[in-house]
């Protein structure tokens, strides 16, 4: 499993409509498209997208040149501040589920 980390700067006075477009969900189905997660985060001047799932990289990419949802995408361009940023996941912990009767 590994995540793939998307953030793009707003441009000023655009959180409103990133979130209106974010309570639609994602243009594509997560699951049909291979991934295990998938995570929206706004803050007032920024949108973070994380992705999980394996080989997430080659699913991103594939989504991104994809043209339903590369259309689909065309509303970010206009609320992002330049192009987005790409964060790889250096360190992770995450606890192990504890199982009942244990």
């Amino acid at each position: 499993m590994s995540r793939l980390v998307l953030v793009a700067r707003l441009r000023p006075g655009a959180q409103a409509k990133a979130e209106a477009l974010l309570e639609n969900g994602p243009p594509f189905n997560p699951v049909s498209v291979g991934l295990a997660g998938h995570f929206a985060f706004l803050s007032s001047d920024e949108v973070v997208f994380v992705f999980e799932g394996p080989e997430v990289e080659w699913t991103v990419d594939d989504l991104v040149n994809h043209p339903v949802v590369a259309a689909a995408l065309e509303p970010w361009r206009a609320l992002a501040d330049g192009e987005p940023r790409i964060a790889r996941e250096l360190y992770a912990w995450v606890r192990e589920p504890v199982l009942a009767g244990r």
